[in-house]
């Protein structure tokens, strides 16, 4: 695994090592988070009024933000790092800064404006029913505003990312989960509507996000200034990404509002169950091709800017092999495990039994696309790197229409599972497409090497699906069972499944098991002295 080898190799393990830990601790905020609003709202219809109040902006955040801001962002930025100066690409991030708040602005107000109907179309099922319409309508006006700071948030994510600090971005989540969590427990009795505290909650955590940037921003001298320039050629060609980006965003974003849409016909609660099984997913996401994927970008642009092909051919090829290390267990160990899972994390309070077994058969579905859903956070950075938006939107419209056409056809016979398993198929659609016009620009980029790693992980993550089978062998599940007896099987699933593939990739002598170690090795010597 060319580790020690390969010094950007190198460096995009470390980012990624310290992008996955990060994240780790913001999914488990957010776990807990979930946790905690499971016990008290449930997963009824003021709770399903919320999460399409929430979703609007979050998803605006990410069509506006990481979905096109920071990807079309950071290789400009980092092109004017390496090739002119790094007062000129102050400049740029002033310039960006400026028109991106000006725009933020006016998208707040519209917003607020016309709340009705941006949660009328998202959610036409609630018109049906019109205590949890007005509750919608409420907290999405009440929430809008956030997508200013958090997109303010992605443009600082690209700054520091581009400059090879991850950390502070990666961990800012964790204080929107603390922030939401504190709004649930503590400000639920001072409001008529008790929901309405979380809405308090994500508002404090969007600007406290934002707040925590700042220090490192001046670290590394970066002192935002307003410039209003629209003529700025850096401008140009940031627009230049960033608007197929944004279509490819909007498509993504249409992708969840249609599955809202669609859910919101299904039977009560099918919004919520969904909502939760997508938050596991995150996990797993977030850790690992999220973070290899943020790690990357930076790292592809640099081999661009370079104009080194093969290091780029060797640093795509190195990261999809460490991301599928992990998430091809990760995968069969959600499917073999899902309702042991969402049972442990969220059955209790509000969240009963049958509530659990729903989830856990969304879980199920959404698992079966990981691998892709993985495989398309590290694809579309390498476009990006090569100032190519056009195809990530062009693959992402596909992407859309099957999608809808599966999901329509799903969701009949079975119902919130049909829009999971669309969703996982639509991403394999999308990763095959983005793999062919990818090898038709860069040539072939996946060796022998590649291919020799992925059996050896197929073949450990069999031994690890065979030590679970032996686990509910011994210790049968039982859903009713006390909550203590619950965790001891999820626990120890997890231990003997993790050991059995982790053994069987040394034995087998997978080079990102030994790379691994080599790394650790590395750091636990260097701590020492």
């Amino acid at each position: 695994m060319e580790l020690e080898n390969n010094s950007e190799n190198s460096h995009v393990a470390k980012a990624a090592g310290i992008v996955g830990i990060s994240t780790m601790l913001s999914r488990i905020f957010g776990l807990i988070r979930d946790i905690v609003i499971a016990a008290i709202f449930g997963a009824g219809w003021i709770y399903d009024a919320f999460l399409v109040a929430f979703r609007i902006p979050n998803l605006l955040r990410r069509l506006i933000g990481e979905g096109s801001l920071t990807v079309s962002f950071i290789p400009v930025f980092t092109e004017y790092l390496h090739k002119k100066s790094k007062q000129e690409a102050l400049e740029l991030a002033n310039v960006a800064f400026t028109l991106l708040s000006i725009v933020l602005v006016i998208i707040s107000m519209l917003g607020v404006l016309f709340s009705p109907l941006i949660v009328a179309l998202n959610a036409p099922g609630f018109l049906n029913t019109p205590d949890q319409f007005a509750l919608a309508v409420f907290l999405n006006r009440l929430m809008f505003p956030y997508i200013f700071f958090m997109s303010l948030v992605a443009l600082c994510m690209g700054i520091l990312n581009s400059f090879r600090h991850f950390a502070a971005p990666a961990l800012s989540p964790v204080v929107l989960n603390i922030s939401m969590i504190i709004a649930a427990l503590c400000l639920r009795g001072f409001f008529a509507q008790p929901i309405t505290a979380l809405a308090i909650g994500v508002m404090i955590g969007g600007v406290l996000q934002l707040a925590m940037q700042w220090p490192f921003l001046v670290k590394f001298g970066v002192k935002f200034k307003f410039r209003v320039n629209l003529h700025h050629p850096g401008i140009k060609q940031i627009t230049a990404l960033m608007l197929p980006a944004i279509l490819a965003a909007a498509v993504n974003t249409i992708n969840v509002f249609v599955g809202t849409i669609l859910a919101s016909f299904l039977p009560k609660g099918s919004v919520s169950y969904l909502y939760y099984a997508d938050r596991v997913m995150e996990l797993p996401l977030g850790i690992f091709a999220v973070a290899i994927g943020t790690a990357t970008l930076p790292s592809f642009s640099r081999h661009v800017a370079n104009e080194n092909l093969e290091e780029l051919k060797s640093s795509l090829s190195f990261s999809l092999r460490l991301m599928l290390f992990v998430t091809i267990p990760a995968m069969i160990a959600l499917m073999a495990l899902h309702l042991p899972i969402i049972s442990v994390l969220f059955q209790r309070g509000a969240f009963d039994e049958k509530a659990a077994t729903l989830t856990s058969q969304a879980l199920f579905c959404y698992a079966l696309g990981l691998w892709a859903f993985s495989v398309i956070r590290v694809i579309v950075p390498i476009f990006f790197s090569l100032q190519d938006s056009k195809w990530p939107m062009k693959a992402a419209i596909i992407t859309f229409i099957v999608n809808l056409a599966a999901s329509l056809v799903l969701m009949h016979p079975l119902k919130h599972n049909g829009l999971a398993l669309a969703n996982s198929l639509a991403a394999t659609v999308n990763v095959i497409i983005l793999f062919v016009v990818l090898k038709k620009k860069i040539g072939t980029f996946l060796d022998r090497g590649f291919y020799s790693s992925i059996v050896k992980i197929i073949i450990s993550s069999l031994v690890m699906l065979a030590a679970l089978i032996l686990v509910y062998f011994f210790l049968p599940w039982s859903t009713e069972a006390h909550f203590n007896e619950r965790l001891i099987y999820l626990i120890v699933s997890v231990a003997m499944g993790g050991s059995a593939f982790f053994i069987c990739a040394y034995l087998l002598k997978s080079p990102e098991i030994y790379g691994i170690i080599r790394l650790l090795k590395k750091r636990f010597t260097r701590q020492q002295y």
